[in-house]
């Protein structure tokens, strides 16, 4: 190698080494910080497709009460009042403030759902029974527990009951089936009361609660019209089958008065 070019590669390795001395920080913090960032679940994600921001929904700004932990360490829980543009459809209305109460307070130890937890779908029936689907994470990521279940529901019905005037009773789903507890402990196979003095629902409403009970009913009359049309067709086979007269026996005159 010429040795004119040396002076050269020595300076351009200097200068090599000044820039990743001076980048080589700036690197090292940012790989930290994305380390430190927690993966996004497949919850999560289905979280952010499914459910509606608030802010995207027309309506009026409402003094929205949602039910969180007191932090007491007792189960209690403490009203917190925040401004929702809540819709006048009680069903709607409903899962705005159901998603706003998944999405938790502002201190994440006052938490009453698991993170993860995600509202699939949120119906009525005429009665003013309200049907909750949730994602399975409401039952596999909370703390099993009486008392932590039991504030879960209690934080659902009573943020439903503080801003859905409609709403009689609660009926929670996980996935689309009815389980028999929620983590163990509280019984889910039942329905919650919510307000026994429950407002009227309006027509549009309660158009809607009849769409949403004939959808409920519907496949349960059609397994009870399939079991009375396969009873109805055995019963015929049965008397296809079976003779009126047994043969090989006569039948005895009919004796006149």
């Amino acid at each position: 190698m010429n040795r004119k070019w040396l002076p050269w590669l020595i300076g351009a390795l200097a200068l090599a080494v000044i820039v990743a001395g001076i980048y080589f920080p700036i690197l090292r913090k940012r790989l930290r910080q994305a380390t430190q960032l927690p993966p996004q679940s497949e919850e999560q994600a289905r979280r952010e497709l499914t459910q509606t921001a608030p802010a995207t929904t027309s309506g009026p700004m409402t003094k929205t009460r949602l039910f969180w932990s007191s932090g007491a360490g007792d189960g209690s829980l403490m009203p917190v009042t925040v401004d929702l543009p809540l819709a006048n459809d009680p069903t709607l209305r409903a899962k705005q403030v159901l998603n706003t109460l998944l999405a938790g307070p502002v201190n994440p130890e006052l938490r009453t759902l698991p993170p993860d937890a995600v509202l699939l779908a949120f119906y009525m029936l005429q009665d003013g029974t309200a049907i909750a689907d949730f994602s399975e994470a409401l039952a596999t990521n909370i703390p099993s527990g009486i008392e932590s279940e039991q504030m879960a529901v209690d934080s659902i019905s009573k943020t439903l009951e503080a801003n859905v005037p409609q709403v009689r009773w609660l009926k929670i789903l996980i996935h689309g089936q009815e389980v028999d507890t929620l983590a163990g402990h509280l019984d889910l196979t039942r329905t919650f009361l919510v307000n026994a003095k429950a407002a009227p629902m309006t027509a549009s409403s309660a158009r809607a609660a009849a769409q949403a009970t004939d959808a409920v009913k519907q496949p349960a009359s059609k397994a009870a019209s399939g079991k009375t049309a396969t009873a109805q067709s055995k019963s015929v086979t049965q008397q296809s089958l079976t003779p009126a007269t047994p043969p090989g026996k006569l039948t005895p005159p009919v004796k006149k008065p």
